[in-house]
Order: structure tokens, then sequence, then C-alpha cells
């Protein structure tokens, strides 16, 4: 059993990463969560659900994880007042989570110390909840001001500097309030809820199929990771596994996804440290590699390649020679201009010490992905939990340990390298087999089914809840980021003011996968 716990009883779940579901009791949430986090283990997501056309009230979920899995909680609320218990006292991660909720379906953290909205931004109407089936737009008009309380920083010679939302450079929007003395951070806080787009609210309107194209545009550049973490979770509702080719080409486009990311931030924090060679050279490599995937399997970034059931595309003996001379430029050139980085003085005397998370802060914040793993927190999905093909690719983690921009740096090469030998490794694998896909139009009735993908930024989790006939009536997809933007705020904290674009592209955040 995942967790021991006197009134927990725990169902396994089909799917491809081993996952429980329970049922609790208000009264369980807390103890529940602190022996989770006394274990290692972490919060994954937290979300809620309207339940009236059950009968019921709401719910709330959460998902947690350990080293034996995902362990998924719900929680029924009552339909007057519907109310839980402060968990951001034992994960921190989760206070931007729970006012989201309180902001979408009105359930509320009590006991909590933050609840300041978080995405409304006088969209709607205050006592107004866009997530609940019974919300009416054209009545919830919102005719409030949008006077958000930041933190304020007192002292003598102390001032702010408010950044955004509107940027210099065409980036998502978010507002950055630093409270500084001369260049120094003395706090960074954070707002976002800019890009809202109401994601969660369409997919109730929406086929499995058509949910599965707005999935793998949550955020643009992790379509594949979104895609692959929405069909895993129809497919545990459904209890059915693709065939064996679909997942092998699954995990050829993540590891493309997840080289071309790395390529692009690689050259523009050669860019922020005034390398313009480096960015320009970066930027051609991933150039060719955005054409290649065009060519190959019909989009730049892989959209709508991946389907609940298997894949859309496949690799004929052609493009496989294609991937194989790619793969061989890019470990040269790759290596050239990492040699360029770590020999350049300029180059490491700005990412050496910049941003950093040290592991102790790292693991108290439930820092995860590739930001996490530079300050020592040992997670990756591939390595956890391998879901197929990954079972038999024995991924080799990147970790480092000093957690600033330089050991950011590193995991990124690191990472990158790795990735070239898995695609080569999946090359070999990636026999003919029986399909592309499992025809996959419809789903069980009232099923609960949840996906978890490493993605490129980190573990990308979606979860999809089924009515009586079938539908989608709740999908929540769940990008790293919520994890990762609070501790962008500590990594500022010392640094001078013209660091932060450095330390900000280091960690790369998405602004889209964070505001739904």
């Amino acid at each position: 059993m995942p967790i021991k716990h006197p009134n927990l009883h725990l169902e396994p779940m089909n799917g491809a990463i081993p996952a429980w579901h329970g049922e609790i009791a208000d009264s369980d949430l807390l103890p529940i969560c602190q022996n989770v986090r006394d274990g290692g283990g972490r919060l994954v997501a937290l979300w809620g659900s309207d339940e009236h056309a059950q009968g019921n009230g709401f719910a709330l979920h959460v998902v947690l994880v350990n080293e034996t899995g995902l362990v998924c909680l719900s929680m029924a609320l009552p339909a007057e007042q519907p109310s839980h218990p402060d968990i951001s006292q034992i994960f921190p991660a989760a206070n931007r989570m729970q006012r989201t909720v309180y902001d979408l379906l009105g359930i509320y953290a009590h006991e909590g110390h933050d609840h300041r909205k978080w995405l409304r931004h006088a969209a709607w109407r205050s006592g107004s909840f866009p997530l609940r089936k019974d919300f009416d737009a054209a009545q919830s008009r919102s005719d409030d001001s949008d006077s958000y309380p930041f933190v304020q920083v007192e002292g003598q010679g102390v001032h702010e500097i408010p950044v955004g939302p509107v940027h210099a450079g065409v980036i998502e929007p978010g507002h950055f309030r630093f409270s500084i003395v001369g260049e120094k951070v003395l706090r960074l806080e954070q707002r976002f809820g800019y890009t809202h787009k109401g994601i969660e609210k369409r997919f109730e309107s929406l086929s499995l199929q058509q949910g599965a194209k707005l999935a793998g545009r949550v955020s643009g550049d992790s379509s594949v990771a979104y895609a692959w973490a929405y069909a895993m979770a129809a497919e545990s509702i459904a209890n059915v596994t693709p065939p064996d080719r679909a997942l092998w080409l699954r995990a050829l486009l993540l590891e493309r996804e997840r080289v071309a990311n790395h390529l692009g931030d690689l050259g523009y924090l050669g860019n922020d440290v005034a390398l313009s060679f480096g960015f320009v050279q970066f930027g051609i490599l991933k150039e060719q590699l955005l054409r290649n995937n065009a060519a190959l399997f019909g989009h730049r970034y892989l959209m709508d390649r991946i389907i609940p059931g298997g894949v859309t595309a496949d690799l004929s003996a052609e493009g496989k020679r294609v991937i194989e001379a790619e793969l061989a430029m890019l470990e040269r050139e790759v290596r050239l201009l990492r040699g360029i980085y770590d020999e350049h003085a300029g180059v490491q005397d700005r990412f050496i010490g910049a941003g950093r998370v040290e592991p102790k802060l790292a693991a108290q914040l439930g820092l995860c992905g590739l930001a996490g793993r530079a300050s020592a927190q040992a997670w990756d999905t591939r390595v956890q939990f391998p879901c197929a093909p990954y079972d038999k690719l024995d991924v080799q983690m990147a970790t480092y340990r000093n957690g600033d921009v330089a050991a950011r740096v590193i995991v990124r090469f690191d990472e990158l390298f790795e990735s070239l030998r898995l695609q080569r490794e999946i090359l070999v694998n990636l026999v003919q087999g029986d399909g592309l896909a499992i025809p996959l139009a419809k789903l069980p009735a009232n099923g609960l089914g949840i996906g978890m993908v490493e993605g490129w930024r980190g573990e990308v989790m979606v979860a999809i809840h089924t009515d009586a006939r079938g539908n989608l009536t709740r999908v929540h997809p769940h990008d790293p980021s919520w994890q990762n933007w609070p501790a962008l705020e500590h990594a500022a904290l010392g640094n001078i003011v013209p660091d932060f674009p450095l330390i900000n592209k280091s960690f790369n955040l998405s602004y889209s996968g964070h505001d739904l």
C-alpha cells in the first residue's frame, strides 16, 4: 500500500503508471498529506469539481506522489459553502492552486493565510464561479475594480519596480513586483492569470477527440507531453493499451520536443549574458530540428500527432535516416557549443551563483522537473515510473546540486545528450507493428483517469472525469510551472535586478500552462 492511514482505503487505477484512488473525509486530508510529506513525497496537483450532475455538491481532488506511485484523494464537499483544510502549510505550492480553486469553483481553503484572488482579475463578478455547472457568463460580467494587494516591503532605501504584465519581448504576460535596495532584490512577488483562457470550461463541451486537440494546445512548447498525458488518462479509464509501435513513436516525439526546447533555451541563456553567438548557433540547430519535424510528422511542434488510443503519424525508413543524420549533427555541434560555454569566462561569471535554490529549499517548495534536478531533487517520471517504452530504455537521470543558473544549464546539456541517445535506441526498436491506434471514440461512464508524462520542463499531469454518459465532465491539465513559479521568487532574492532575465530564462516556466 503506498500510504498507511487507518481511514484510507485505496483502489488501484488502470493505466500506464502506478496509481491509486481513494475517497477521504475532511479530517483525514491533513494527516495523509503530512504522512506523504514526511516520507519524502510531494504534491503533484490539486483541483476541484462540480458534482451536482451526480446528485452531490462539490469535490476536491489532490494528487500526491511518493516512491511507489501516484495517489489521488477525492473529498466530497457540501453544496453550500464548500470548504476544505488548507494544505499549503504542508505543501507550499498548494497556495496558488487553492486560490485558483476558489476563484473558479468557490471552494474555500479554511484556516489558510492567503485568500487573495489569483485568476479572476475582475473578469467575472465576485461571488460567481465559472467552473460551476450553473455559471451564466452573460449574467456574470464584472464591474469590480482590479486592485491586487501586493505585499509591501518597507524600510529606508526600499523601493519597488513593477515589471509587466506587458513585456518588451514577444512573450506571454506576467507581472513581477520587485522590492529592492539599490539593485539588490529583497522580495519578488508574481501575479499571473492574464492569459486565462477558459480551457477547463471548454473541455466540458468537447468530445474525447476534440479534447485531445485542445490538450495539445494548453502550452504550445509542451504539446507532445500534454497530448500524451491526456491520452494516458483516457486510456486509463477505457482500460486499453495502444499498439507497441504507437508507444515507441510517442517516446520519439517526446524526446524530440525535449531536445527542441533545450536547444532554444540554451541559445537564449547565451543571449542573456551577451553571447549572441550562442543564441544564433543554437537557434540554427533548433530550426533544423523543427523543419525535420514538419517534413517527417507534418507539424513543427508535433501537435495532433498523439491521440487517445495511439498516434496519427508514422515514420518511414527514409525518415529514420533523416533523424539519424540529424542526431549525429546535433551531437557534434552541441558538444562544440558546450565547450565554448564552459570555457567562456564571461558566461560562467554570470551563470555561477546566480539564482540559486538550495536543495533543502527546493525540497520544501516541491521544485520539480529540470529545475528541481539541478537542485538535487531526483525525480523523473521516466525513471521512477517508466511507462512503455521507457521501461525498456534505462533513462539516465541528470542531476546536480548547486541549484544555480550554471547547474540548470548543465542539466539541460546532460538531458539533451541523453535524449539524443534515447532517440537512437527508439529508432532501433521501432519495428513494424500492428497499426498505429486503437479506435477510442467514447469513454466509460463515471470514470476517473490520470496520466502523467515527464515533459521537458517537468511532470505534466492530466486528469479526466466522465459523467454518467461517458462525456467529459471535468478535465484538469496541470503544468509543472505551478510548483516552480514560487521557487523562482526565492531564486531571485539577493541577486541584482539585471540578473533576473537570466534567472527567469534558466527556469523558462510556462505562463499559458499555468493560466488555464
